[in-house]
């Protein structure tokens, strides 16, 4: 196949498939393929050429039979000495008001009338029939065939020019023409070809019977030879490392938490002793639902009392507390959950909570940002705590490196200080790798006594929030947020399998 498609081309013209299948005489897809494997080696170029065939709309048809309005209206015109008013011409045209109005705005353009006010009248002027115009000619040539835009005259070109303006009258649609040619070495390659002798890829037992498989040649099986892409079904890739990274929780012996999307203030900052002043709950960095903007906190009464004291003088935990008065009404607004610790809290006054114990969340979260290549209004947390009665924050720390280096493929990890009302210590995790720079994953910290005492945790908690988008960011190569829910099929199918 390779052999014929060359002699095909041998006379070094430019020549599309298609043109090139019925030279060959071949399939089509005998010749695709040939092509590709000529071309990895250098001895065909394939080149693509786009352009736009023009048909006519069904107002192209009908103007076609018809005749273009502003037409009618300028020939009635001239047909009746030259002048009529607008009375007369609406009584005289079988058009409507509005295709009246369409065919002056036409005419009016194409400079083919003039308006004049005689005796309180509007009157139309046209002193003789026009000429065809270069859309009326485009009209005419698109009859029964389909043109290319870019193969146009001058003339017509302007004529599509005008009718682009013109609603239904012309129909465009793009395509792709793929073109092939020989290279210099495809050239030589096909010089050197004498004739193509005829091999098969199979013997058919009608081959052996007749004898006909000892004058033939068996075609050699090239296992390098280019072949066309097949994209099998596969999950998303950032679905996929959200599973395996839950898999990989689950095996370390880590618990999943839960919980709502639309939160109460009082999980999302309120339990997390966030004072209620706080920047961050601003509305520059909290979606707050419009109806209903509260909901009942009744059943954990006690719970908001406990944390209502020890916001405002400090309750038992030895602290002051931030010495306000607590609102119930605040704590009672609902918000879309803007961080994966809220999840933490909940979980802390759950029933099924257990000493020692260690949990985890991948939660959706969301924050008004300005939408960047590291940012998106809505994102991933992968959430954890751990609760025992021995740990220390050199623990935390150990979990953090671990994350790094083993989930994100990091190559070194760095630990800075930070704040957050509800740890302390604080501290912030960046990693660092090689073409891709440092990146900041996020915080965690010892959650503080004023924080677990009113939820009823008497034992130390270790407890960290990381941006997950960015941990697979990292892991995968990926350098803008956007990507990870791109609905570009070229990025989603080259993605590896792991």
């Amino acid at each position: 196949m390779e052999r014929t498609v060359l002699l095909a081309l041998k006379d070094g013209k430019r020549i599309s498939l298609d043109d090139l299948a019925t030279r060959a005489d071949l399939p089509e897809a005998s010749v695709s393929r040939a092509v590709l494997w000529l071309s990895s080696r250098g001895y065909i170029r394939i080149e693509e050429d786009k352009r736009t065939l023009i048909g006519l709309g069904p107002e192209g048809d009908r103007f076609l039979k018809t005749g273009f309005p502003e037409r009618v209206l300028v020939e009635a015109i001239v047909d009746r000495g030259g002048r009529l008013s607008l009375e007369e011409v609406s009584a005289l045209s079988r058009q409507s008001g509005e295709e009246i109005n369409i065919a002056l705005g036409w005419a009016r353009k194409k400079c083919w009338l003039q308006i004049a006010l005689e005796d309180g009248r509007t009157v139309l002027v046209a002193e003789r029939k026009p000429e065809k115009g270069p859309d009326e000619k485009l009209v005419e040539a698109a009859l029964g065939e389909a043109l290319i835009a870019e193969e146009l005259p001058p003339e017509l070109f302007e004529g599509l020019g005008i009718l682009r303006g013109r609603p239904n009258v012309i129909r465009q649609a793009e395509e792709i023409g793929r073109f092939v040619s020989l290279t210099s070495s495809g050239l030589e390659a096909a010089q050197r070809i004498v004739e193509v002798s005829e091999e098969v890829s199979q013997l058919t037992p009608e081959l052996i019977k007749s004898g006909k498989w000892r004058d033939l040649r068996l075609r050699r099986y090239d296992i390098k030879a280019p072949v066309e892409g097949v994209w099998p079904g596969k999950k998303q890739p950032f679905l996929r490392f959200l599973d395996e990274l839950k898999w990989k929780l689950v095996a370390l012996g880590f618990r999943e938490m839960e919980g709502p999307l639309v939160e109460f203030m009082f999980f999302n900052c309120d339990a997390l002793y966030m004072p209620q002043d706080h920047p961050a709950r601003e509305i520059h960095d909290i979606y707050y639902v419009k109806y209903p903007s509260k909901g009942d906190l009744s059943p954990y009464i006690d719970l908001v009392e406990r944390v209502k004291l020890a916001h405002e003088n400090g309750w038992k935990t030895g602290s002051k507390g931030w010495g306000y008065k607590f609102s119930i009404e605040e704590t009672r607004r609902l918000i879309l959950r803007s961080q994966g610790t809220a999840l933490s809290a909940r979980m802390l006054v759950d029933e099924r909570l257990e000493i020692p114990g260690k949990y985890f969340s991948i939660s959706r979260c969301y924050r008004p940002d300005v939408v960047d290549r590291t940012h998106l209004t809505e994102f991933n947390q992968v959430e954890g705590i751990v609760l025992g009665e021995k740990l220390t924050f050199r623990d935390l720390l150990g979990v953090l490196e671990r994350f790094a280096l083993d989930i994100a493929g990091a190559e070194r990890v760095r630990f800075r200080p930070d704040y957050f009302p509800f740890t302390e210590p604080s501290v912030e995790l960046a990693a660092y790798k090689e073409s891709f720079g440092w990146v900041e994953f996020g915080g965690a910290g010892m959650f503080r006594p004023e924080m677990t005492l009113p939820l009823g945790i008497k034992v130390p908690v270790i407890a960290w929030g990381l941006g997950v988008d960015r941990i697979f960011m990292m892991s995968s190569g990926v350098g803008d947020i956007r990507e990870l829910f791109t609905q570009n099929l070229e990025w989603l199918r080259t993605q590896r399998v792991t």
